[in-house]
Order: C-alpha cells, then sequence, then structure tokens
C-alpha cells in the first residue's frame, strides 16, 4: 500500500532542494528528514534528488512529480472543506415518497419553490406505504412523509401534526338524514355502511381493523381503490363511506358536496412525520430540501386539520 504521509515532505525537498530547510519548515531533525528522503526513493523507485556539488538538482521523475503534486494535494486538501450548497447551482434529483393524496396537495408547493429557488433540480415522487419504514436504508428515498407511532433506529424525523380519523359521506347518504338531529354515527350505523378502502394506504392492517375485531365486528367493505380521488369520486356517485383523516377530509369537503362525522371508535390520534435515514443527515443539499419541505407539509396539515375541527363542531 502507498504511504501517502510521505508527499508533505516529498513537496518540500522538491520545492526547497535542501534536507535541511525542509526539516525546519516540518520541524523535524535533518536525519529524520534523510531517513524520509530514502523512504521516497524506495516508494519511487527513483532518486527524486541528486547531490550536484553544493546543490540538489531534479531527476525527470522529481521534475514530474514538482508539476503535478501542488495540484493533487489542492485536490485533496478540498475533500475535507465543508459543502457550501448553492440551491441555483444544484442540479440533483431529490426523491420524495409519501400517499397519492400529498401528491395532489402538497407537491404542487414544493415544486413551485424548487423550481424558483433551485431551478436545475428536479423531483421523484414515488406511493408510499408505511410497512416499508425498516427498509428505508436500503431505498433511494430522501424523503418519507407518513404516519408512524415510533422512529425506527437510524432514521430521524420531525414531527408536523396530530390528526384523527373521521368517517366522510356524500350530502344525499342515508346516514346524513339519519344523523341530522343526533349528528353522530354509531358503531352499528358504521359498520352496517358500505366502506370504500384505500389500498394505497396500508388501510386493510389500520387500527379500524383492530378495534372493531376487538369488538367481534367488521366493515362491510364495498370497494377497493388505490388512489383518494376515485375514493371521493365514489362517494359521490354511490351511498358509500370512508373512514380518512380529517385533514384529507376537511380538504374534500371544501370542494364537494360532503359531511364529515367523527369516528364511532375509540381510537387514539395519530402523528405524522417527515423521516429522512441518517445517512443523509449531514448532507447540505438534503439539509436544504427537508428544510423546504418541512414548513409546507406542516402548514398544509395544520390549515387542513383546523379546518376539519370546525367542521366537526358545526356538525353537534
Amino acid at each position: 500500500m502507498n504511504n501517502y504521509k510521505l508527499l508533505p515532505a516529498l513537496i518540500s525537498i522538491l520545492q526547497t532542494r535542501n534536507l535541511t530547510e525542509s526539516a525546519r519548515q516540518l520541524n523535524v531533525t535533518q536525519s529524520a528528514m534523510s531517513k524520509t528522503l530514502t523512504q521516497i526513493r524506495d516508494a519511487f523507485h527513483d532518486k527524486i534528488v541528486v547531490r550536484e556539488a553544493n546543490q540538489f538538482i531534479l531527476t525527470r521523475k522529481g521534475e514530474e512529480l514538482k508539476a503535478q503534486l501542488p495540484a493533487l494535494m489542492l485536490t485533496l486538501d478540498n475533500l475535507y472543506l465543508p459543502y457550501s450548497m448553492e440551491p441555483k447551482r444544484c442540479q440533483r434529483t431529490f426523491t420524495l415518497a409519501s400517499s397519492d393524496y400529498v401528491a395532489q396537495a402538497v407537491l404542487p408547493s414544493i415544486c413551485c419553490d424548487i423550481a424558483i429557488d433551485a431551478p436545475h433540480a428536479s423531483v421523484e415522487y414515488q406511493l408510499w406505504h408505511k410497512d416499508k419504514l425498516t427498509e428505508l436504508a436500503e431505498m433511494s428515498l430522501d424523503l418519507v412523509s407518513t404516519i408512524t407511532e415510533v422512529v425506527p433506529e437510524n432514521l430521524h424525523g420531525q414531527m408536523m401534526a396530530e390528526d384523527q380519523l373521521v368517517v366522510v359521506f356524500r350530502n344525499t347518504h342515508p346516514l346524513a338524514i339519519h344523523t341530522e338531529s343526533a349528528r353522530e354515527i354509531s358503531v352499528a350505523d358504521y359498520t352496517n355502511a358500505k366502506h370504500v378502502l384505500i389500498s394505497g394506504g396500508g388501510d386493510k392492517d389500520s387500527p379500524v381493523e383492530r378495534a372493531l375485531s376487538a369488538m367481534g365486528e367488521q366493515r362491510n367493505i364495498f370497494a377497493t381503490v388505490p388512489f383518494f380521488q376515485s375514493a371521493i369520486e365514489l362517494l359521490l356517485k354511490t351511498d358509500t363511506v370512508l373512514t380518512t383523516p380529517l385533514h384529507i377530509a376537511a380538504d374534500f369537503a371544501q370542494n364537494y358536496d360532503l359531511q364529515i362525522r367523527p369516528l364511532p371508535l375509540d381510537i387514539k390520534p395519530h402523528h405524522y412525520y417527515l423521516l429522512w435515514h441518517t445517512k443523509h443527515h449531514q448532507d447540505p443539499e438534503h439539509q436544504w430540501f427537508r428544510a423546504l419541505c418541512y414548513p409546507l407539509f406542516k402548514s398544509h396539515l395544520e390549515r387542513t386539520i383546523e379546518q376539519g375541527m370546525k367542521l366537526l363542531h358545526a356538525n353537534k
């Protein structure tokens, strides 16, 4: 293996052509410098410097090294410099994963800010399943927006908001009339209703299923679809219900004739996190990207949750 520790001494000898001066520069004895020169000659299989009268002259190899080494050492030194993130020059493709709802509701704002601040950067969006968290180290993802109660080892995260599950259906659904005075649906109403599930959200393993199972109940599944928008279209055209986070229900209720009711099950609130693997934690470009994304996620969640709470209270 090459001994790179010899290079500072070699550069000094090539520049000074004087062992005494090189020893002084490197704060070693002249005897130590002589031994180092012997090691250098052995390593390069060349004399490097040759005594001529009262001075040293460089061999052909020595001349080549004198020309090449300063630039090489500068390159090596630059490896230790902290990287300065300049968004205008960034050409990275950032990868972000979450639900199709986030792709519709938050991703456009993220892309808009990137287009302004880092016009040469780009974004690749992937659909996410929460069961993949433990595999994040092997995945080429920069950020994940997801629900989790525990942040796995080697992941970093920022909690964005706390939310709850609610039930959504169209204004002309029988439950809208049935619950007009009570403003809440019963467990029987809930289990007897026709449910739409969103497969992309891992709903089959949700706390709803566990809570119903503990009661000896189960949902009547009418349709399973991959995307939130398709689920909403089903709600608008059929007497079906959807169990979804309050902020998503509130967002869609702003644009469609939908009603929101509390979930008739005792399920604790869930937490939304923005997560990344520790391998990215000190990457300046990654730090810039997550600093851009986090406030956009958080503000959207806070705004829509507030809207949802107003709708829920209005129904009481």
